[in-house]
């Protein structure tokens, strides 16, 4: 028992757990949007970050503006895939070649599975306030939500293993979800996405990174287990 709990059982389980919860929910939240049960919803809170008098102008003082298009601009695809090679050169010149063959394929089927997504559902972009940012897609999920889902949190679970120290660890962890919230939030801000779509990126971003950190966990060696080491006798 006390081997269970101290091994990587209950981690697998919560992750395995926390996947099926995600995928829960965006089944769940896809067939809201579907149904346009949420739309009232989606079109207030994107009529929130307006000001009432002018809705070509976001709430908040003017350098607001330029900093949410600066977040945005974390989840774009440009951005995205100049810290995948980076990161991808980076691991292979300290010869970790199975974590950047992980790292591409997760990045780079994480980005074919969010336009796949984005061409099933098909759903207008808002139409409530004119948008600050150029879009390209349709609406759900948003992309730029699930991929920084997946590019910042697949980055971070593969640099902790490294890392000695617990808030090292916990440090990189909580950066990778702050960037990933403050770009969806951004997507709202810049009037590009409703609430809906991000949150059905973060879920579908989240568990596809959860997947591929197992995978990547799999494969790296576990730890020996304990072994009982003879004690000598101390001599007199």
């Amino acid at each position: 028992m006390i081997h269970f709990i101290r091994g990587r059982e209950p981690i697998a389980m919560l992750v395995w757990v926390t996947v099926v919860l995600g995928i829960w929910g965006f089944v769940e939240l896809a067939d809201e949007v579907t149904d346009g049960s949420t739309q009232n919803f989606d079109r207030w809170a994107v009529s929130l970050m307006r000001q009432s008098d002018a809705p070509s102008i976001p709430i908040g003082p003017r350098w607001m503006g330029e900093a949410g298009r600066d977040i945005t601009a974390l989840g774009g695809i440009a951005n995205l895939t100049l810290l995948i090679v980076a990161a991808t050169g980076f691991l292979l010149v300290n010869r970790a070649k199975r974590l950047a063959a992980i790292l591409v394929a997760s990045t780079t089927s994480g980005i074919a599975i969010s336009l796949l997504l984005k061409r099933v559902f098909d759903r207008p972009r808002p139409d409530v306030v004119p948008h600050l940012s150029d879009v390209y897609t349709s609406s759900f999920p948003s992309g730029h939500s699930m991929m920084s889902a997946v590019v910042y949190l697949t980055l971070g679970v593969l640099i902790i293993p490294v890392l000695k120290h617990f808030w090292a660890r916990v440090y990189v962890l909580a950066t990778a979800a702050l960037v990933t919230v403050l770009v969806g939030i951004s997507r709202v801000y810049m009037g590009v996405h409703y609430p809906t779509d991000v949150l059905a990126g973060w879920a579908a971003g989240g568990v596809w990174a959860l997947i591929c950190w197992s995978i990547a966990r799999r494969s790296t060696p576990k730890p020996p287990s304990d072994t009982l080491v003879p004690v000598r006798e101390p001599k007199l």
